[in-house]
């Protein structure tokens, strides 16, 4: 099954998606969980972070390009097993966000950033990680059926055979304490859509994290890393806002 369906879209973040369907297929019947994956690029985004900080920042950023990668295999694992786990889900998004927020720690070491401003980028992301979430959940629900994610994760799912509910039910709760204020913030900023939400998608797409992170690999190769407040607050924080204005609209 593909992400999206048989709906033709156009996703910048999701380049990594066919490689990491292939190494999906080989996994399939080998003894490796969902899970085990989760956390293989959770280590790999904390290593990244510990790489930045000692000055390798070009290795860093080529590993946080294969994390992207690796970050599409647990997914494709569940769809070709056919078995979505709502723990997989969260634990997803905890694991990412951790990550993420070590990386821009590590980038606020190595580039001397205020402590604001580190706060202000990892905020920054967080929403704008969120509001490419938005739209990829309301496309696969349109595309494919996939109801494991959803746009308002208040209603605690019912665990599916093969996962523990107890599992789920903790899961979820920390879900709520931590991560469900920002998708009820872009649920109330952003309006109805297109009819085929196509257009959110695409743009709101260039800022996940497959294409974001090719774009701090460029950075990085071009010693510009010291404009990644820019790219955050600046570029993404404009295209965030025409999706927002479009989807009023």
């Amino acid at each position: 099954m593909r992400k999206y369906g048989d709906r033709e879209v156009i996703d910048l973040s999701e380049w990594g998606r066919p490689i990491a369907r292939v190494v999906a297929n080989f996994l399939k019947e080998k003894p490796i969980s969902v899970i085990q994956v989760t956390n293989l690029h959770f280590l790999l985004s904390l290593f990244c972070a510990w790489l930045i900080v000692e000055g390798q920042t070009i290795e860093a950023c080529a590993l946080l390009v294969l994390k992207g990668v690796m970050d599409a295999v647990d997914g494709e694992l569940a769809r070709i097993r056919h078995r979505p786990s709502h723990v997989g889900r969260y634990w997803d998004t905890v694991a990412d966000t951790i990550g993420l927020i070590a990386v821009m720690y590590a980038f606020g070491v190595v580039l001397e950033w205020e402590i604001a401003l580190t706060s202000g980028m990892i905020l920054a992301i967080l929403f704008q990680y969120s509001l490419f979430n938005h739209y990829s959940i309301l496309m696969r629900a349109l595309g494919s059926g996939d109801s494991t994610s959803r746009v308002d994760e208040r209603v605690r799912p019912v665990a599916h055979p093969w996962e523990k509910q107890r599992n789920v039910t903790a899961f979820h709760f920390i879900y709520l304490c931590f991560f469900n204020w920002q998708d009820q913030i872009i649920s109330k900023v952003t309006g109805k859509g297109s009819k085929n939400l196509t257009f959110e998608l695409f743009v709101s797409s260039s800022l996940g994290y497959g294409a974001q992170s090719l774009a701090i690999l460029a950075m990085a190769l071009t010693d510009t890393l010291a404009y990644l407040p820019h790219l955050f607050l600046g570029v993404n924080g404009a295209l965030m806002a025409l999706v927002i204005v479009r989807s009023r609209l």
